[in-house]
């Protein structure tokens, strides 16, 4: 088997003219070379060298090799330098695949910190929800993705872990029939529980994003202060605003917890919609806190929700991407961000 570190010998010897300055040139001694030497000849099974004079010279078989070997020296040389590159964080390349309202609040500033301090290193960011965002990671078309679930999602459906107590209040109606109701909700449930599975993947928990209501601003609840929270049995007669299929799926459990069925008559993955909803008296919605950040809130009030809920917002890479320098880097910057923003919320 040909070695570069033999080819690299072949090269000096043919440039200097004999092992020993061959030996010099390589910070190496003259039997070292002419064992090097005799391995690639054995190697090839044919001779590379003839003794000519004082000096050594090269056979054809050995300027043949030499003409490949120049080649295949600098590709090494090319790779290396790169690798060494991409290691040192002088380059390398992160495909990130985020929700929506972390791209508006957590990437930017995270993004912006990667390309400061590492200009090199090319990030690029697509928008998908999980459970496509998981999806895409595992088919390797991203190697960090941002995700959230809901802490104790309930089970798929045929389990009852989840299910409510009992039969909502007979004055509340449910959008749809209930049967039609409470099959959306199981098949929302499994979905959020299949999302849930992230044992396969390195997980690198960001921050709890807490949910909050939303009711118009004339709402008899709206003048509750930070003090008197809003208990959910409060809102079981209101017509509601849904958010994504996910959050959907939470606000159903949430309220069959306490007791209700929610009468969903808008479902819009659009949060600047559903605060115009809510703000045009047409229901109540409960959002999380990373999706009101940017939108405007004229003619609604944020109310804060008992018992609290949060939805969990995480990083999630591959195990075998999880030591690679850029992926690791993103996956710090992420959760500096997070962290700061938690610490300036609980401050």
């Amino acid at each position: 088997m040909i070695e570069a570190r033999h080819l690299r010998v072949l090269r000096a010897v043919s440039r200097t003219g004999s092992f020993s300055a061959a030996a010099r040139e390589l910070g190496c001694t003259q039997p070292a070379i002419s064992q090097q030497m005799r391995a690639l000849e054995k190697s090839v099974e044919t001779p590379l060298v003839v003794r000519c004079g004082r000096g050594m010279q090269l056979t054809d078989a050995g300027q043949a090799l030499l003409r490949h070997a120049n080649g295949i020296l600098a590709g090494l040389t090319a790779a290396e330098e790169e690798v060494a590159a991409i290691a040192g964080l002088r380059a390398g390349r992160v495909r990130l695949v985020s929700f929506p309202t972390a791209s508006s609040t957590l990437v930017p500033r995270a993004v912006a910190e990667v390309r400061a301090g590492h200009p090199g290193v090319r990030v690029s960011l697509v928008e998908a929800e999980p459970p496509e965002s998981l999806a895409m990671l595992r088919g390797g078309e991203c190697e960090v993705a941002l995700a959230f679930r809901y802490p104790g999602t309930p089970a798929p459906a045929g389990t009852s872990a989840g299910a409510p107590a009992g039969p909502p209040p007979p004055a509340v109606a449910a959008h749809g029939t209930r049967r039609e109701a409470r099959a959306e909700a199981a098949l929302e449930a499994a979905a959020s529980a299949a999302a849930g599975d992230w044992s396969d993947l390195v997980v690198r928990p960001l921050l709890d994003d807490p949910l909050v209501g939303l009711v118009p601003t004339g709402h008899p609840l709206a003048a509750r202060g930070a003090d008197h929270p809003v208990d959910l049995p409060e809102l079981a007669r209101e017509q509601w605003i849904a958010g994504c299929p996910q959050c959907r799926g939470h606000l159903v459990e949430l309220c069959g917890r306490a007791g209700f069925e929610p009468r969903i008559d808008f479902a819009t993955d659009d949060y600047p919609a559903v605060v115009g909803l809510v703000a045009a008296g047409l229901g109540v919605a409960v959002l999380p806190g990373l999706a009101l950040e940017s939108v405007r809130h004229s003619g609604v009030t944020m109310v804060r929700l008992a018992p609290r809920a949060a939805r969990q917002v995480v990083a999630l890479t591959l195990p075998d991407l999880a030591a690679v320098p850029a992926v690791e880097l993103m996956l710090d910057r992420l959760g500096r961000v997070a962290a700061e923003r938690t610490a300036h919320a609980a401050g």
